[in-house]
């Protein structure tokens, strides 16, 4: 069983594996292996959601962590963790779609969106990650 203060560690794993994933789906579209590339996006927003719930269990269990880092790395983290919260607050409505599009096989749609849906999913999965070795072990 893991105990509330292993969740930001969990939090971590789930975005570095979203973005493995997404990553890996993304080539296999490019290799057009469709079935391949649906597994791994389906695999993806499961981890995405995972990410989510934790998240939102760690955070109605304990609050905000404030940033410790003073001087330019304040700044650097502040930036990146504003740009996160907007684009991560996008996200989840574009995968939706995105995904949607997919399995209904609308895929001149499905592509449209992707194209803007990849990397923007990317950075938050990424920039998550980010974050947690900055407020959880910078310090």
């Amino acid at each position: 069983m893991l105990d509330i203060q292993q969740l930001p560690t969990l939090n971590a794993t789930l975005n570095a594996l979203s973005g493995v994933l997404l990553t890996t789906g993304y080539l296999m579209i490019r290799r057009r292996r469709i079935a391949a590339h649906r597994a791994c996006m389906l695999a993806a927003f499961t981890a995405s959601v995972l990410f989510l719930t934790s998240y939102l269990i760690y955070h109605a269990n304990t609050g905000s962590r404030p940033f410790p880092g003073s001087g330019p790395i304040r700044v650097a983290y502040f930036s990146l963790l504003i740009s996160h919260i907007i684009l991560a607050a996008t996200i989840l409505p574009m995968a939706i779609v995105t995904l949607k599009r997919g399995l209904r096989a609308q895929y001149d749609r499905h592509i449209q969106i992707a194209r803007w849906t990849f990397p923007i999913w990317m950075y938050v999965s990424v920039t998550g990650v980010v974050i947690y070795l900055m407020l959880y072990e910078l310090y």
